[in-house]
């Protein structure tokens, strides 16, 4: 009968530590199964990055040496992972009009349109690149595109490299968003 009871003993501890086991075991798997699952999600997020924006720009320094003439843009582009449209259009003084001391941006200076076909998000900046229409100067089909955003409201920095020219543009209004 001892024995018996001895064995019945035995055999309690061993499933308490069995139970024991078992519970540590699966609060290790929900552990790792919670911390993966933000990795996971994350990676996820990467490759649905979003870009988007609109808004009024002046570009540093205008058409530059020699007459330094001011040109404003208006911008609009989006993208969500690896594609979007990109749309901005420089505006100038008409020429005659009181030249560089005018006010009144009417004419079409240049027109850059087309697809974004590759988003690189590093921190509050988005660098987008894609293949453009370019009309006015610069002008020609298929000209490769690359902008350079940060993202906030006015004040905020874009660079934008199309047909073998760089323009440093500040945001005057509007909002670009980098998620």
């Amino acid at each position: 009968m001892e024995r018996a009871l001895l064995f019945e003993r035995a055999s309690r501890r061993g499933l308490r530590k069995l139970a024991l086991v078992v519970g540590a075991v699966l609060v290790a798997v929900a552990l790792i199964g919670s911390a993966a699952r933000p990795i996971a999600a994350g990676a996820a997020r990467d490759a649905d990055q979003q870009v988007m924006g609109a808004g009024k720009t002046i570009i540093e320094g205008g058409t530059g040496a020699p007459s330094y003439v001011p040109v404003t843009t208006v911008l609009a582009f989006h993208a969500n992972g690896q594609q979007g449209d990109f749309e901005c259009l420089a505006l100038a003084p008409m020429s005659g009009s009181g030249a560089p001391e005018s006010g009144s941006f009417e004419v079409n200076a240049m027109y850059v349109t087309g697809p974004i076909t590759s988003v690189t998000v590093m921190g509050r900046t988005a660098v987008l690149q894609g293949t453009a229409v370019v009309t006015g100067l610069g002008a020609g089909p298929h000209q490769p595109f690359t902008f350079t955003v940060n993202a906030g409201g006015p004040g905020t920095t874009a660079t934008l490299v199309v047909s073998g020219m760089t323009f440093h543009e500040i945001l005057l209004e509007g909002q670009v968003t980098i998620h």
